[in-house]
């Protein structure tokens, strides 16, 4: 893949924002560039493939922890809480990746023309080795770049051809439930919207199985099988995620975020808190000053 590194290297060295991220004129494709490890970065990931090409990083989600490196993708196939971060960079071996956010209509299109896929396990975070055909699709999208006049005639098709191949790989079943439009994926995904928007307030469940259109029980069951964590817990990573970005970026204090973010105890957030970012939110906030990831 060096091919696709000196491409990637090329873009994002010329294209990269002060955090890293260098979008594309291609809809949802952007590269990542650190010379440094970071901070955690909590954030609802959408679904999307990530070929690291270089350095490494590493990702939580829910209980599970999973570390990435050259040569490697990660796969993430449904709305959900993440805690990353960059574990290896340098300023001579910066960390490179390249993003593609999956896009469902894409999916679709393609899963009309396709024999249907093994059943897999449908685990929404998963690394594998970056297959040879992705990684092709890959530069070949990158080189357009240095071409604009191409994109409006080849970057829909070489899109296409991307998703194709991830589609045709070993996880591909569990990529096309993204294009089924009524599937289990699409009815939670318009739970998860309730709880991005409201994840402050007590939310009962009826509610929520209401927007997705199931039964209480059968909500909970596809619920865990998409996210891996019940609907409980996603709301917790919701506050905990935002709690940790007003204490970060707006100075918030532990008690004031915990208040904001609809938590009634103390003690309870900084339990949570501990369990999800490994530290306090005292001790996290002080060290990632110290890291320099935000004024003090």
């Amino acid at each position: 893949m060096t091919g696709l590194l000196d491409a990637v290297r090329r873009f994002s060295e010329a294209h990269a924002n002060a955090q890293g991220i260098a979008a594309t004129p291609i809809l949802g494709l952007a590269t990542v560039r650190a010379t440094a490890p970071s901070d955690l970065i909590a954030d609802i990931s959408r679904p999307l493939v990530c070929l690291v090409l270089q350095g490494s990083k590493h990702v939580a989600q829910g209980n599970q922890g999973f570390a990435f490196s050259a040569g490697e993708s990660l796969l993430i196939t449904a709305d959900v809480p993440t805690v990353s971060q960059i574990t290896r960079a340098t300023p001579a071996a910066p960390y490179l990746s390249l993003v593609l956010e999956l896009d469902p209509a894409v999916i679709s299109g393609l899963v009309a023309e396709m024999s249907a896929a093994e059943e897999v396990d449908h685990a929404p975070v998963r690394i594998d080795p970056t297959d040879a055909e992705v990684a092709d699709a890959a530069l070949r999208l990158m080189r357009l770049l240095e071409r604009p006049a191409s994109l409006p005639v080849l970057g829909v098709q070489l899109v296409r051809e991307m998703h194709y191949w991830l589609l045709a790989g070993r996880h591909g079943s569990a990529i096309r439930r993204l294009g089924w439009p009524e599937s289990h994926v699409h009815r939670v995904a318009r739970a998860v919207a309730v709880l991005r928007t409201e994840f402050r307030q007590r939310l009962p469940v009826e509610r929520l199985a209401a927007a997705a259109g199931m039964s209480t029980s059968s909500f909970h069951e596809h619920f865990r099988a998409v996210t891996s964590l019940s609907p409980l817990q996603f709301q917790k990573q919701l506050r905990l995620i935002e709690a940790r970005r007003l204490m970060l970026w707006e100075g918030m204090s532990a008690s004031s975020a915990a208040f904001d973010v609809g938590y009634e105890s103390v003690p309870q957030f900084t339990r949570e808190y501990g369990r999800m970012f490994g530290a306090p939110p005292v001790r996290d906030i002080e060290a990632a000053r110290r890291r320099g990831s935000v004024a003090a």
